[in-house]
Order: C-alpha cells, then structure tokens, then sequence
C-alpha cells in the first residue's frame, strides 16, 4: 500500500531536520569543546589514512557563513528527497557521499583539507534535476525544471577559480548525484515498477526455459 500524502511530508521533514540538526550539533561541539579542531577530520586528498575521512567531512563547518550557506538548500533538498521515502533519501545520499569524497580525495590536491556539505548539497541538486528524466516522472521532470532554474547559479560551483571553495567536492558530488539519479530504483512510479517486474520475470523464464 503507497503512503499517504502526510507520511511523506513527514518522511522529508524527519531528512530535513536530521540533517539540521546534525550539522549544527557538530558544528557547535566543535566549536565550544574542540576549538576547531575537528575540522582536521577533513579529506586529506591522497593521503590513506585520513581516507575515512570522507565520512566526517560533510559534517564539518569552518565558520558560521560556512554551516548558514549550506543549512537552507541543505534543508530544501533533503525534504523533496526524503519526501519520496527514507530508503530513497539513503541511498542518494551515500552514492553522492561516497562518489564525490571519493573524487576529493582523488583530485583535491595534496595538502588541502576538504570539509563542508556542500558536495553532499550539489549531489541532492544534481539527483533532484536528473531523476524524474531516468524514472519518467512527469512530476519529478517538472521539479527538476524549477530547481535547475532558480538553483542555476550553482554550476560556477563545479568549475576552479574561487579560492577556499572546494570546487571538486560540489563537481563529484553533482556527479554523484547524476548516478544515483540513473541507478537508484527505489522511488520509479508504479507503472514503470510495475513493468521492471514484469521484465525481470520474462528474462527468469527465458534463462530457465
């Protein structure tokens, strides 16, 4: 049985102050008992034994304007994904995580230390614009029209040339997000869920006959 309008107003609430209030959390323990310090736990580009720092990075502010331009769009994007479930806000989530550190630590260069949630942010952007192309979603084509309009300001993120800006954390992030965009099947409309079942059981009978 599909979930009604108000649990998935919830669903997205719950990702949009989750991530909130994680990121502010963090941010003041850091601040108040740490001094900062925390912000070590940045990617270390090819350096292995931070490498799982691609884990705590996205939890990591370097100031107040730093967590405050994340924590709106962050919000934004975490409830229209989260509104389509929390499985589907998961596995966004650690495809771009995954897919974006993992390019940071690759490409960031030796000697800086990468931290913030923007790489996380342009990976929800880049899934909201792309998806409703790969799940035919008329609805979801439509919200990705809007948000690549008001939000088109953010593609200089992806290029070099501002200093401090981790330009390739918000580049692999967005192309993370364009992966989960093309993988993830977890939210398809039922018509189209419908005929992926249908096509995956012809393709049993016809391996097993």
């Amino acid at each position: 049985m599909g979930r009604t309008a108000r649990q998935k107003r919830a669903s997205g609430f719950r990702a949009a102050f989750g991530f909130l209030a994680v990121i502010w959390i963090v941010f003041i323990v850091n601040a108040v008992f740490f001094g900062g310090t925390l912000n070590y736990l940045g990617i270390h580009p090819l350096d292995v034994t931070s490498g799982w720092h691609i884990l705590t990075s996205p939890l990591l502010h370097a100031n107040i304007d730093h967590i405050s331009s994340n924590s709106v769009p962050g919000a934004i994007f975490c409830f229209l994904i989260g509104y389509s479930g929390r499985r589907v806000f998961w596995e966004v989530t650690v495809i771009a995580l995954l897919i974006g550190g993992l390019g940071v630590w690759l490409f960031g260069g030796v000697g800086t230390n990468h931290i913030g949630a923007s790489g996380l942010i342009y990976g929800w952007l880049a899934y909201l614009v792309v998806r409703g192309v790969f799940n035919r979603s008329g609805r979801q084509i439509l919200l990705g029209i809007v948000l690549g309009f008001f939000y088109s300001g953010l593609i200089w993120g992806v290029l070099p040339g501002t200093p401090g800006v981790s330009w390739q954390a918000h580049l692999f992030g967005a192309i993370g997000g364009i992966l989960a965009g093309m993988l993830i099947t977890s939210d398809d409309p039922p018509k189209l869920a419908a005929r992926r079942v249908r096509r995956d059981a012809y393709r049993r009978a016809s391996l097993g006959g």
